[in-house]
């Protein structure tokens, strides 16, 4: 079975209409393209949050610099790179645009889960069109459900593969993606996944997200209506969760990557306008705003906050990178906790910078024309994906009562 003879027409003229990929072949290059992809990419981030513009443009340029094949094993390819690098390189995409920084998050999810439990077919095909700057969209979670970790969405056994049904939400990157993973139960009531290419029949995407904050990342619902799925494009998924596999801390490290670009952004933006427009109190004989002593004490807090949490993701990828040399009960929950402490300090980090960036900046600063309410809506938005004080608690449990935290994507 050939790419060629299995793709969709419509798959088939997405790649076609795009430059082959860059192939990056080490953690160097793929954070000095990440930087390229970063400058490129923010012109027009405020406007494209403003206007609600989805970034057709600039996602294929993001895609086909290489960046979403960095962890394709290097057997098949790929650079494999650590995942200190893998989270750097979404934070600095992120500090230009967190809803562009979010959405390649389900696709190296997939890229990890391919790694972990795909047949050999599924890994040369797959990884394969990772390498040419294929894109994975996600319809993973489902609204109307007991807790987000519930699935509704079936997968049928028929005649050469399956029947696909559901409805999905959420569906961050599906809009302006390849292909689109989706979570399901099988007949076995085991949590597969089913990957759809983009123009299947019974595919519907609705580009109907309207949340305040992360714009741009075309997170609506997707529509399954027996789509027929061949049995090679199933993933057993279950299987990263029966047994402990790095699979959750990667999904969480990459969405604290994304905070931590956003938290970037707004310390970066508080200091330029601080520095270019915020008037002194009149309670000080100063001549700028720039040398108030209880701006400054803010300023260097956030600053410090914005270290450690850099420093935390840093720490967090070198715990996943140990998992996954030698995933064990000990390694993967050791990852998972570290990953939970980035998740703490970039979650109330970006919130707090973003928030402070008023205060400090002073009233001209919320007027529509620079948009900078843009970083706290996006903070405020992305960081709902999976709430901290849970984080809290796995981390209290663990270091008390050595207590393990759950395996799940969430953790």
């Amino acid at each position: 079975m050939t790419t060629a003879s299995v793709l969709h027409k419509e798959t088939e003229a997405a790649i076609a209409s795009r430059p082959l990929a860059h192939i990056i072949k080490s953690d160097e290059e793929a954070i000095a393209v990440a930087h390229q992809v970063a400058a490129h990419i923010a012109k027009e981030a405020a406007v494209r949050d403003a206007e609600r513009r989805l970034p057709r443009a600039e996602l294929d340029y993001f895609s086909q610099s290489g960046l979403w094949g960095i962890t394709v094993p290097k057997e098949y390819g790929g650079a494999f790179v650590s995942n200190s690098t893998l989270a750097e390189v979404i934070a600095i995409v992120a500090e230009a645009d967190p809803s562009i920084g979010q959405i390649p998050q389900n696709h190296l999810y997939m890229v990890e889960g391919l790694r972990l439990d795909g047949t050999e077919w599924q890994k040369k095909f797959f990884f394969d069109l990772v390498l040419q700057g294929v894109r994975f969209g996600n319809a993973f979670s489902e609204i109307g459900t007991r807790t987000v970790n519930d699935v509704k969405t079936r997968l049928t056994p028929t005649e050469g593969g399956y029947l696909l049904s559901g409805k999905k939400f959420y569906s961050s990157g599906a809009l302006l993606a390849d292909w689109v993973p989706v979570v399901a139960k099988d007949e076995n009531d085991n949590t597969v996944v089913a990957f759809v290419q983009k123009g299947s029949k019974g595919l519907t995407i609705i580009d109907d997200w309207s949340s305040f904050g992360q714009r741009t990342t075309a997170s609506g619902t997707t529509v399954l209506e027996n789509i027929f799925v061949p049995s090679e494009y199933v993933l057993p998924h279950h299987l990263a969760f029966d047994r402990p596999t790095p699979m959750g801390p990667i999904a969480q490290i990459i969405q604290a990557g994304v905070d931590t670009g956003i938290a970037r952004a707004a310390l970066r933006d508080t200091l330029h306008f601080v520095r270019n427009h915020t008037r002194p109190w009149i309670d000080t004989d100063l001549e700028h705003g720039y040398e108030d002593p209880l701006t400054l004490k803010d300023i260097g807090d956030i600053q410090i906050r914005v270290h450690a949490t850099d420093a935390l993701l840093k720490r967090a990828g070198e715990f996943i990178d140990a998992a996954q040399k030698n995933p064990n009960e000990d390694t993967v929950a050791a990852a998972s906790i570290a990953v939970a402490e980035a998740k703490v300090l970039s979650t109330e980090t970006a919130l707090l910078a973003g928030s402070k960036l008023f205060e400090l900046a002073g009233t001209r600063s919320t007027l529509g024309e620079y948009n900078l309410d843009r970083h706290w809506r996006n903070a405020r938005t992305h960081t709902l994906h999976d709430p901290v004080r849970w984080k809290y608690y796995a981390v209290g449990n663990y270091v008390l009562n050595k207590v393990n935290p759950p395996r799940h994507p969430w953790i």
